[in-house]
């Protein structure tokens, strides 16, 4: 997952079993086939006005397409509590969400989050060409996406464009085949400060990079209080954990354009694949700093002989 303006958002949530109860007193009958027409149906939202009936209307659908919809200054567009799937047989009813064309949101300097989405089962997904764009890049942001009390499903293929880049708190996560719980692309905007980012407790699978920090050699700016804390990697491709300040460019030497303080590490422990290395540091001298690394491994991949001006107390 990448946090920068255009975020592609990949999210398996975790499933949640449930125990088997002793038997019932009552028979319960079967839904009817009305009651499984209604839950069938798809409804499509656009336009301004269908923010509010989307929400409105959200238990009577099982398919809500969301296209091109303008969400009013200062709301939520409300998608908590939608009906569950466990019941349904069929896997098409299960419900889902679907964003197709650009969703916006009105201008509003408070605290969010812009779309809420809770419930069982439930899949929220993005159609091909479709953005969910925050817009007004560099002003004080809400809180984009929330995903409270959701389990038992899944958050894939979206694209999120200019979203908040502080105060992130990402936890609970099964990332595969991605590019990893990454801050990529730092710099070349006129606001490069991405600050107060912390991943707790997640996996990441198969996808080229564990851990990863990167900033434009030659741009200005600043990542601090940077926070990976109980996060299990396995079979990543590429590096393990990396932290480069010449990602667009690598034939040159670091730069100190972007800074990188107070970068903790602590539990993050797992395995590359054969051909991936496990660590890979790029800084400029005096430009990585307040490092704090702790129960931090990789294994199974490659030894860099490349890593230059490695902060004190970390290993590459």
């Amino acid at each position: 997952m990448h946090i920068n303006p255009a975020l592609l958002v990949s999210l398996a949530l975790r499933a949640i079993a449930v125990g088997a109860s002793p038997a019932p007193s009552a028979i319960t009958a079967p839904p009817t086939a009305q009651e499984i027409q209604k839950r069938a149906t798809s409804c499509t939202f656009s336009e301004s006005n269908d923010a509010s009936l989307a929400s409105k209307s959200k238990t009577s659908c099982s398919t809500i397409v969301l296209s091109n919809v303008a969400v009013p200054l200062g709301t939520t567009l409300d998608l908590t509590k939608l009906n569950d799937g466990t019941h349904v047989r069929q896997p098409l009813l299960l419900p889902r969400v679907i964003f197709e064309g650009e969703t916006t949101f009105g201008y509003w300097e408070w605290s969010g989050p812009l779309i809420s989405v809770s419930g069982s089962a439930i899949t929220v997904t993005g159609a091909s060409g479709h953005s969910i764009n925050g817009g007004s890049g560099g002003k004080t942001k809400p809180k984009f996406f929330a995903a409270h009390s959701m389990t038992n499903s899944v958050i894939s293929g979206l694209r999120i464009e200019n979203s908040p880049v502080q105060n992130i708190y990402f936890s609970g996560g099964v990332c595969s085949g991605g590019h990893g719980l990454s801050i990529a692309s730092v710099g070349g905007r006129s606001d490069n400060t991405v600050k107060n980012v912390t991943f707790y407790d997640s996996t990441i699978k198969t996808s080229q990079d564990g851990v990863c920090i990167k900033t434009i050699y030659g741009d200005t700016g600043a990542v601090s209080d940077i926070t990976y804390k109980d996060i299990t990697l396995s079979s990543i491709t590429k590096y393990g954990i990396i932290v480069q300040q010449n990602y667009d460019d690598t034939s040159k030497s670091p730069s100190n354009g972007v800074t990188i303080k107070d970068f903790v590490l602590d539990k993050v422990q797992g395995t590359a694949k054969s051909t991936a290395y496990d660590i890979y540091i790029a800084c400029w001298s005096g430009s990585c700093t307040d490092w704090t690394w702790s129960d931090a491994s990789v294994t199974g991949g490659k030894t860099s002989s490349s890593c230059v001006n490695v902060p004190s107390g970390v290993s590459c």
